[in-house]
């Protein structure tokens, strides 16, 4: 069974910085596409980041320069380190693996079984 397990998430203020976890067990992060999403309410769950197996990195736009996606083989962990928040960073960010990852963007909503694998969330908010 893999479970995927989000820490990281907290209330700071604009400028701060963050960095989110992800744990992983029942696959391994460098054979697995991995991806985080965030979510805000009444809005589409949005592909923030992603890291491929083959080592691939993506960033939605408005994070670029200010995020950064890494992953450690042997905590078999993923982690997002956030930069520089602005107040529209605040959602539920999600970690996700699954082989059609870097291929999904946008998706209705976080928690969709079109991405095989999600963590529970963890709310990251940030306040002017």
């Amino acid at each position: 069974e893999v479970q995927l397990v989000e820490s990281g998430g907290a209330s700071v203020q604009a400028g701060g910085s963050l960095r989110l976890s992800c744990l992983a067990s029942g696959l391994t992060v460098d054979d697995s596409n991995m991806g985080w999403y965030r979510q805000v309410p009444g809005n589409s769950c949005e592909l923030v980041s992603s890291i491929t197996s083959g080592g691939t990195i993506y960033y939605e736009d408005r994070v670029k320069g200010r995020f950064t996606i890494s992953r450690d083989n042997a905590k078999n962990s993923v982690y997002l380190q956030m930069n520089s928040l602005k107040p529209e960073d605040t959602a539920v960010v999600f970690c996700a693996a699954g082989s059609d990852v870097p291929n999904l963007p946008r998706l209705t909503r976080c928690r969709s079984r079109i991405v095989h694998n999600w963590g529970q969330g963890t709310q990251v908010t940030v306040s002017s």
